[in-house]
């Protein structure tokens, strides 16, 4: 007998199919590796130099010895026209070491002349034109030896003009030896570091102290504006009279810019006239209203009443889309087996939320462990650091310092918490949400 009740056998992909497959996917894959990973790996490449833009010589990343030109010929002309006169108008034996200085900077002009493959050149007629030449054909790439030649032979230069003894026979002494050390800056050192920055920085108790408070500022402010969310959405996803005005209103400390939403708190806050201050001081939370933002423990309270008063109702948006999808057939069936509202709650509402919390977990948690405005504006990173997150440390490293080597290493420090963050909630909670098949 013909059994109409069997499943349909599954269909095999073959190789056309997932060819088509992987063409379908391609251009979100390369968008994904374009805006996602291409900045990660840039900021990785930045933090294996020693890249600092407040110093000329580390303003750009160098994997060998170069020479600026536009700084050699600043100098090199002048010196070797005060060497000229000065040997014309001194006397022997002091005529002899001047000559000898000449032909050692002469040699060495020489060559670098001939090393630069007409840059030289074309550097010098832009210089004669009171023109800045740009910074590629000003920058020549030079061996090690010539390096080692170009910086010996200057410090010798140096070092003889400095100790010349009868210097008051010199007319322009002072001009002479500081031509002379203004050539010291025109040899560029590679600056490939490599790992030094991650070493440096996880040897640093201001990183890690920076990275503590991130963590107590997500767990704190991520915990209370779940379950305050779930509460709020519990609540409007209820059929009431004046819904959609409630939720609405719910909306608005979201739909604050965070910048404006700090400054608003930061002056509720304030140790004379904030109203917050004032509520706290009278019903004896804080000792007085000025140590609300003056002290450790009431700077990270500030800042994460702050932040759950603003993101509470995102958590809400999003728990709430995840309960007007269940059925509610759902609850009236478990309502018919006896089950009460707190044993439909465990039964049927976190089962079928699960994929819902993931979702507004993993977005909160990512978003809070790289706040930066939101500290920024109210505390600064205060008292005593005692706010500071890894956002605002890397801030202050990579913009305030201009160090941008250390600040892409910690901003890759940034990138692997996050990852792992990630990994961990997709772990924990979203493990029953994939297909039996990719579990293996």
């Amino acid at each position: 007998m013909r059994n109409d009740n069997k499943p349909p056998k599954k269909r095999k992909i073959g190789g056309s199919d997932r060819n088509a497959a992987w063409l379908l996917i391609a251009p979100s894959l390369i968008l994904i590796l374009a805006i996602s990973i291409y900045p990660v790996l840039q900021s990785f490449y930045f933090s294996l130099f020693d890249l600092q833009l407040n110093t000329p010589t580390k303003s750009s990343t160098h994997l060998k010895y170069n020479i600026q030109l536009d700084q050699y010929l600043k100098y090199y002309p002048f010196l070797e026209d005060e060497l000229t006169n000065e040997i014309s108008e001194v006397d022997e034996p002091l005529k002899g070491k001047l000559t000898d200085i000449k032909k050692d900077l002469t040699a060495l002009n020489k060559q670098i002349r001939d090393d630069s493959e007409g840059a030289y050149e074309k550097v010098n007629q832009t210089l004669n034109n009171y023109e800045t030449p740009s910074q590629e054909l000003a920058t020549v790439e030079i061996s090690n030896e010539m390096a080692n030649q170009f910086t010996q032979r200057i410090a010798s230069i140096n070092k003889r003009l400095t100790g010349i003894e009868n210097r008051e026979a010199l007319s322009n002494a002072k001009e002479l030896i500081g031509l002379a050390d203004g050539l010291r800056g025109a040899v560029i050192e590679p600056n490939f570091i490599g790992f030094e920055h991650y070493a440096n920085q996880l040897t640093n108790p201001r990183m890690w102290s920076s990275l503590w408070n991130t963590v107590v500022f997500t767990v704190l402010s991520v915990f209370f504006e779940f379950v305050l969310g779930f509460a709020i959405a519990l609540l409007i996803n209820k059929v009431f009279i004046g819904r959609g005005m409630v939720r609405a209103t719910v909306l608005i400390p979201w739909a604050i810019p965070t910048a404006v939403s700090a400054m608003m708190w930061k002056f509720l806050y304030d140790g004379q006239n904030g109203i917050i201050a004032k509520f706290f001081t009278e019903i004896g939370l804080i000792d007085s209203m000025g140590s609300l933002l003056t002290t450790d423990a009431g700077a990270m309270f500030a800042v994460v009443l702050a932040d759950v008063w603003k993101t509470t109702p995102y958590i809400a948006l999003l728990l709430l889309a995840g309960l007007q999808v269940i059925p509610r057939s759902l609850y009236e069936a478990s309502a018919i087996d006896g089950a009460g509202k707190w044993k439909q709650f465990i039964s049927v509402t976190l089962p079928l939320m699960k994929s819902s919390i993931l979702v507004a977990l993993l977005f909160r948690t990512l978003d809070a462990f790289r706040v930066f405005d939101l500290v920024y504006i109210l505390t600064g990173g205060g008292p005593a650091n005692a706010t500071e997150t890894i956002s605002g440390y890397a801030y202050e490293i990579m913009f305030s310092q201009t160090n941008f080597g250390a600040g892409s290493a910690i901003s890759v420090i940034v990138f692997i918490c996050v990852a792992i963050i990630s990994i961990i909630y997709v772990k924990l909670l979203g493990s029953d949400l994939l297909p039996e098949g990719s579990k293996k």
